[in-house]
């Protein structure tokens, strides 16, 4: 194994890199910096140091920077190391010369005891004014060369320093007059026993003014992630940083260490990081070293009592022989026992023990427990039996204990403990003959039981690779029945959660196998479970059938899970959101008489996807948040818990809540969910980063959502698929790529008859009508199409009700009609629901509509009139839009209303009005105009907030009033008749004289 190297990433530090420019800022004064060792402390002064290496301007560095570090000689070494080291860079960087230029006098005699290029001391003696003068010196240098720009002092491991340094670094401190010279001192908190020499002085220098005091705390579980990427250069594999945040504790030393050169966790402490862990352990006497290795065989926390009888140390003798232990602070008391400082303290003195003392050490542990099982805390019996006999090299007991251990954890809902535990009982399988016999149960017995705590624990690949060995021993002993038919049924369900093909087989060849016997639960069971997958096929009457049948056994077993489960299936199978609340109530008293977790927090995500679907936000996003909780209290947040977080975040997106709905976003994708629930969180995560005007991020979360489906393409699930299609269409959209769009809603169209299709299917079909008005008659087919599937959609519940007036007003725009009173009536709908984003993007297109409508082409005062009235409609619709948009940081609509209003209060242009020339209309006046500056049709209908469409029918009418064949004649008619000459802005009826011009 190769020690990883430190590397330069700095991260977690902003707050106390601050701190460090907030005292130069206000220098003269001093940090006393502490932290454990491996913290960062040289790596946060060497980030410091780059700063101050960043010129601001063109006036060179902001402030020099002087480096000296104590050497790990005691107390008695080597005096002054660190100033010595400091007045060497000083002199390799300005020259003896230039620093006798800065000492009283240029007298550098003084210096010389510190540094023997200064030559010879003014004398032998050794006196107390000698060393007042020597101390006096250093200040006055310190203090000149701030004078000429700031200063940064800086001593390094000051825990090592001799008495000398701490003398004159107090000196310093308690001297240095109004100049811009900082003191950064820094210690190891964890070497400072009770009788350190650098305590008092700390204490000491913390009562100073202008001294403060900062402590570096271990990284958070977020900055040890960031480490890890940093240190592998690329994003660590799922589950490694919370490997690596639980051994290092968050020591960003310990992080670097216990990686690899290839990415992995290290199994051992790199032997660098060993010496230096050991190097406290190692001064301390003898007879206390013994019983911290006896200690390291018991955890980071062993009770006295535990220890007492390992050791075989009556109290008073323990308590006499760990006192050094605890003075030197590698121990400390907690409670009736004691812990190892750090867990790798523990680890290195373990791991230095030799192969017999090892075995020999767990062995004593073991007996010791067995002799009294009071040693330890309830609960924990088996599990530390089942860690030392397994240490001990005792197969047989470890074995049994390790058994013992599963039920424990089993009952405990500690699932992935209880994985561990079964893991090693069949790990150890063949080492004991009589395995059977032991544990009252065959070795089928322990794969079925490992099978269910990995599905139970989320671990889904390893629960398929046990089923799979259990049903290969199942079929060769006792062939296809009901042993078999539950393994089936539960490495579908897990087989489901992968994404992977083979689940509907195998809860078809379930059915198969319960077939001619009597009802049970698991025939129930399997029915529920096939109804539940069957229906992400277009086949729903099978679904319902299948629910129908589950629901009757259940009823027939008087079984309230399974009458659940087979409830909430058949509510599933053909959800309609304009249900009578009576429904989804029924199947709430289900969940609730069952009194199963699983059935409890899967309710929890149909009940929230019902109100979410139904319109009811924010009771939506209340009962997702509580399943959330209830998911954390079961051990089971990263599953069931993230794929409740979907549930909340939708909701609070609908509800403008983005800043929240990110940050239940957010940390759901950080827990590596499952490929089954990842697509829609990366989707509404993109949707939300594109209506802020994050293209990139957008994209991103695209290309995610999209790698995702290449692997489910073999079945659909409507919420991820149709999700995924409108991400693409929205960012196709803002690409400007109208083509994609239509490509993209054409998906939509082909796939009909998928469970729950109105509700993804209308947003997707609205994009597509959206971007059809764009190309005007080029798309009037795809057009029709997208009218013609919404035909077979239900717009039942007022969600539902909004998406449809959405589409048709869409739909009327890609005909070329702006139908104010549509887009009023889709506002209307979703100012209902409470959903601003929707309602601002709809009040937008009902202002784009009274703008249009505005434009009459009568040239009469009542069309002047009624310009006013449209204009101050639009007004209106645009300022409530702004508030919206401007609320929920939705940049993009945000420019597009901006637009508008600049359109609202422009005047119109001479010449534009009733009188016209050449027969031209008002509107094709400003047509011509935009023709005359070589504008495109689409050009001119963004410019003019028409569709496309309607753009080219006015270039038609030009061409035809004017009698050009094409838009270069028509814009060399215009110019010769100067049509377009500067002239002088007038305000238009109605208009305010401050106006501007579009």
């Amino acid at each position: 194994m190769n020690v990883r190297a430190m590397g330069p990433a700095l991260v977690g530090r902003s707050a106390e890199l601050a701190e460090l420019e907030g005292a130069l800022a206000a220098a003269p004064g001093a940090v006393l910096l502490g932290g454990e060792a491996g913290l960062g402390k040289t790596r946060l002064i060497r980030e410091f140091a780059a700063r101050l290496n960043e010129p601001p301007g063109t006036g060179g560095p902001r402030a020099r920077l002087l480096v000296g570090g104590c050497l790990e000689l005691g107390s008695d070494g080597l005096p002054f190391a660190p100033f010595t080291t400091v007045l060497r860079g000083l002199v390799r960087d300005i020259g003896i010369d230039g620093v006798a230029g800065l000492v009283p006098r240029g007298d550098t005699g003084g210096l010389a005891r510190l540094l023997p290029e200064f030559g010879e001391p003014e004398s032998d003696a050794a006196s107390g004014e000698e060393r007042a003068r020597l101390f006096e010196v250093v200040l006055v240098l310190l203090e000149r060369l701030a004078e000429r720009g700031p200063v940064v002092l800086v001593i390094e491991d000051a825990h090592w320093a001799d008495r000398s340094t701490r003398d004159l670094l107090a000196f310093l401190v308690r001297n240095m007059g109004a100049v811009p010279l900082l003191i950064v001192v820094t210690y190891r908190t964890d070497e400072l026993h009770r009788t350190h020499p650098l305590r008092p002085l700390l204490g000491a220098l913390e009562r100073t003014d202008r001294v403060r005091r900062l402590d570096l705390a271990r990284l958070s579980r977020t900055d040890v992630a960031a480490l890890v990427t940093a240190a592998l250069g690329q994003a660590p594999t799922p589950g490694l940083v919370e490997r690596i945040a639980a051994r290092s504790e968050g020591n960003p030393l310990f992080v670097e260490a216990l990686l690899d050169d290839d990415g992995t966790l290290a199994c051992e402490l790199p032997e660098s990081l060993r010496d230096l862990l050991l190097a406290g352990v190692q001064r301390l006497p003898e007879e206390t070293q013994d019983v911290l290795r006896d200690a390291s065989g018991g955890g980071t926390r062993i009770e006295h009592a535990l220890l007492a009888a390992v050791s075989g140390l009556d109290d008073t003798a323990l308590t006499r022989v760990l006192r050094p232990a605890v003075a030197a602070n590698v121990l400390v008391v907690d409670g009736d026992g004691y812990a190892f400082r750090h867990a790798l303290i523990r680890e290195a003195v373990h791991d230095d023990l030799l192969p017999g003392e090892y075995t020999r050490l767990h062995t004593r542990y073991a007996q010791a427990l067995e002799n009294d099982p009071g040693l330890v805390p309830s609960g924990r019996l088996w599990v530390e039996l089942s860690h030392h006999w397994l240490a001990a090299h005792d197969a047989t007991w470890a074995l049994v204990a390790s058994w013992r251990a599963a039920a424990d954890a089993r009952k405990a809902l500690a699932y992935a403990e209880c994985l561990t535990m079964l893991s090693r009982v069949l790990e150890l399988w063949d080492r004991v003959p009589d395995a059977a016999t032991r544990i009252g149960a065959d070795h089928v017995k322990v794969l079925e039981d490992a099978t269910s705590a990995a599905d139970q624990a989320g671990e889904y690949d390893r629960g398929v690779k046990l089923a799979t060995a259990a049903l290969r021993e199942i079929e060769e002993g006792e062939g296809i029945g009901v042993r078999a038919a539950s393994m089936l049924e539960l490495r579908a369900r897990m087989r489901y959660q992968l994404a992977r093909p083979g689940f509907v087989e195998d809860l078809r060849t379930a059915v198969t196998a319960l077939e001619g016997a009597p009802p049970t639960a698991l025939r129930a069971r399997v029915l529920s479970t096939l109804a539940t997958y069957v229906r992400l096929t277009t086949d729903i009457g099978q679904a319902r059938a299948a629910a129908e049948e589950s629901l009757a056994i259940a009823r027939e077993m008087n079984d309230p899970v399974v009458e659940a489960e087979a409830l909430m299936t058949l509510f599933c199978a053909d959800i309609d959101y304009s249900n009578d609340p009576i429904q989804i109530a029924e199947v709430e008293e289900a969940a609730l008489r069952s009194g199963n977790h699983r059935v409890a927090l899967r309710y929890a995500v149909i009940k929230s996807h019902y109100l979410e679907g139904a319109g009811r936000h924010e009771e939506a996003e209340a009962v997702a948040r509580r399943g959330k909780e209830q998911a954390r209290e079961y051990g089971v947040s990263r599953t069931q818990g993230t794929f409740l977080c979907i549930n909340q975040a939708e909701p609070l997106v609908s509800l403008g809540r983005w800043d929240e709905a990110l940050a239940v976003l957010g940390h759901a994708i950080e827990q590596d969910p499952a490929i089954t629930i990842r697509t829609s969180l990366l989707v509404l995560h993109g949707e939300v980063a594109l209506a802020r005007g994050d293209l990139d991020t957008a994209r991103s979360r695209l290309a995610g959502a999209r790698e995702v489906m290449n692997l489910k393409m073999k079945w659909l699930k409507t919420q991820d698929y149709f999700a995924t299609l409108r991400l693409e269409a929205r960012v196709a959209l803002a690409e400007g790529r109208y083509d994609a769009v239509i490509d993209v809603a054409r998906q939509v169209v082909d796939q009909a008859g998928l469970p729950d299709d109105a509700r993804y299917a209308w947003p997707v079909l609205s994009l597509g009508a959206r971007a059809c008005a764009e190309l005007g008659g080029a798309a009037s087919a795809a057009l029709e199409a997208f009218v013609e599937r919404t035909a077979t959609l239900h717009a039942g519940g007022p969600l539902l009700r909004a998406m449809r007036l959405t589409f048709e007003a869409e739909a009327a725009r890609g005909r070329g009609v702006l139908d104010l009173a549509a887009w009023d009536a889709a506002a209307a709908a979703w100012q209902e629901l409470g959903n601003p984003y929707h309602r601002a993007e709809a009040l937008t297109a009902a202002a784009e509509a009274a703008l249009a409508g505005g434009d009459h082409e009568a040239a009469d005062h009542g069309a002047a009139d009624h310009r006013a009235a449209d204009h101050g409609a639009a007004a209106e619709r645009l300022q409530t839009a702004a508030g919206l948009a401007a609320g929920l940081g939705a940049a993009p609509l945000s420019a597009r209303i901006d637009d508008l209003r600049r359109r609202v209060r422009a005047p119109r242009r001479a010449g534009a009005d009733a009188a016209a020339p050449l027969g031209l209309t008002p509107r094709e006046y400003e047509v011509l105009r935009l023709v005359s500056e070589g504008r495109s049709n689409r050009d001119i209908a963004e410019a003019l907030f028409i569709s496309v469409k309607t753009a080219s029918v006015h270039v038609s009418n030009i061409l035809g009033k004017l009698g050009v064949a094409n838009r270069g004649e028509a814009a060399a008619t215009a110019h010769r008749q100067r049509l377009f000459a500067v002239l002088t802005e007038v305000p238009a009826q109605g208009a305010s004289p401050g106006g501007s011009p579009p």
